[in-house]
């Protein structure tokens, strides 16, 4: 085989070859899915485990988005205030579940391993905001990226403050943690109304990212209609708990604000392989 040849297939290989933040986020999760089966023993408590590794999904969605920055060089395409929305969601979480046994899941990996995740995907968070307003600032789309996040924020502390739920028997903690899964549950609508206003044109990682977070708000919600019963609040109607409802409404809102987009994710993964791109401007509409 001749040197070209050989330059020609390497370059070829090197192209076909998944990126190293790519690899490392996906190694990162591998380990974590290790180490949390290690944890969890009692398979009379393996259940609860699902909203252990619904939060692994987020933090491994997060990964994503970081390896996506450190491919390319570039924060063109993520929204800073999607990310921000998140960063806020995951702090009033962890504002309850980091000393509060309220939320947490009842077998071991809820007595560190569950936070642990958490705080790392907040610190996902707060390094992407570094680098779309800070380091690399010169590539972000801030005049495409104005979705109105403040009334989200304040209608998901408000609606907090009405329907959450009584599990750590503190009216302010419960009100974070509502307001948490509020506020995570529309995290990506400023992320879909972005693409939307620059093309409708999504990368790679960004429509893992997008997917990845929405297989872990499925499983969080189908672990939280398991527990229905076990939710506990101060009945407003006789026999009518309003916080379940809320929390699955809650789920359910995410997964149909991504509707359309999970059918075009499915079929350009069925078609593309996933290394896809998707072009979604004339399927869905956010804005």
């Amino acid at each position: 085989m001749s040197v070209a040849a050989t330059m020609s297939l390497s370059t070829a290989m090197s192209e076909k070859a998944p990126p190293a933040p790519l690899l490392a986020a996906y190694a990162f999760f591998l380990a974590g899915a290790a180490g949390l089966y290690h944890l969890v023993i009692d398979g009379e408590d393996a259940l609860s485990s699902v909203l252990t590794v619904a939060e692994m999904l987020q933090c491994l969605a997060l990964l994503l988005l970081a390896a996506q920055v450190l491919t390319s060089g570039s924060v063109a395409g993520i929204s800073a205030r999607a990310i921000g929305l998140e960063a806020l969601a995951l702090c009033c979480r962890l504002s309850s579940t980091l000393w509060l046994n309220g939320y947490l899941p009842v077998d071991e990996s809820g007595d560190w391993f569950y936070q642990c995740v958490d705080l790392c995907a907040l610190a996902a968070s707060a390094w992407l905001l570094h680098q779309v307003l800070v380091v690399r600032r010169s590539s972000y789309q801030e005049e495409s990226d104005t979705f109105p996040i403040m009334p989200v924020v304040v209608i998901g502390f408000v609606l907090a403050a009405f329907f959450h739920a009584d599990m750590n028997l503190r009216p302010v903690f419960d009100t974070m943690w509502m307001a948490g899964l509020f506020i995570g549950s529309v995290a990506v609508l400023p992320q879909l109304w972005l693409i939307m206003r620059t093309g409708g044109h999504v990368e790679a990682l960004m429509s893992h990212f997008i997917a990845v977070m929405a297989i872990s708000r499925a499983l969080s919600g189908w672990f939280m209609y398991i527990a229905r019963n076990d939710i506990a609040c101060k009945y407003w109607i006789d026999g009518l708990n309003h916080s379940i409802l809320a929390i699955l409404g809650a789920h359910l809102l995410h997964l149909l604000l991504l509707g359309d987009f999970g059918y075009v994710y499915l079929k350009a993964i069925a078609t593309q392989g996933l290394h896809c791109s998707l072009q979604i401007d004339n399927t869905c509409n956010y804005v």
